[in-house]
């Protein structure tokens, strides 16, 4: 499996692009002198920032309320979509360690989407072993990163009231007003 290190990580954030509702959210960072684009699922950002926050609070570290705020990074062509990711606190050296791995080939591609096969003579790389980034944070930066990925998470739709779903500009169907209920 090959595996990369962006050790320490000089910035890190998430960006979105497109319209709410529309969105794609990349994980961004750049460190050891390379830049990553990832694509990544919005309901993967909200669970890392669960869980951030989560071992934060284990870790026993403060979040203040203003943490410093980080430049915004643009994302570039994303290099793999990730399927999978991780999230670690390394005692000894009191960092954070994100991993991320690339979604297998059946996970990336749309549905219908076929795979290539590989040329003849070609070898096909193994279907179970994808790559794999280890981000290694401060605990600075996962303060500012759990706020700015929550930032970038709350520009989107606006939430119902009385349902909690998101609300396009042009208003939804809200289950709570009709008395129906969505089906999950």
């Amino acid at each position: 499996m090959a595996i990369y290190e962006l050790d320490p990580v000089d910035r890190i954030g998430i960006a979105a692009v497109g319209e709410p509702g529309r969105r794609r959210f990349f994980l961004l960072a750049t460190g050891s002198g390379r830049t990553l684009t990832l694509a990544c699922e919005k309901s993967q950002v909200q669970a890392l920032i669960l869980r951030l926050n989560q071992m934060l609070e284990a870790q026993k570290i403060e979040q203040p309320e203003l943490a410093l705020e980080q430049a915004s990074m643009e994302p570039g062509e994303p290099e793999w979509q990730i399927g999978e990711m991780g999230l670690g606190y390394h005692e000894a050296r009191q960092m954070f360690v994100l991993v991320a791995s690339q979604a297998a080939a059946r996970e990336a591609g749309e549905a219908g989407e076929a795979a290539e096969p590989a040329e003849p003579g070609e070898e096909e790389p193994p279907a179970d072993d994808p790559p794999s980034v280890r981000f290694w944070l401060s605990q600075q930066q996962v303060v500012a990163f759990s706020k700015q990925a929550e930032a970038v998470l709350t520009a989107g739709r606006p939430l119902c009231p009385r349902c909690g779903l998101p609300m396009d500009p042009s208003g939804h169907p809200c289950p709570v007003m009709n008395g129906a209920r969505p089906i999950f």
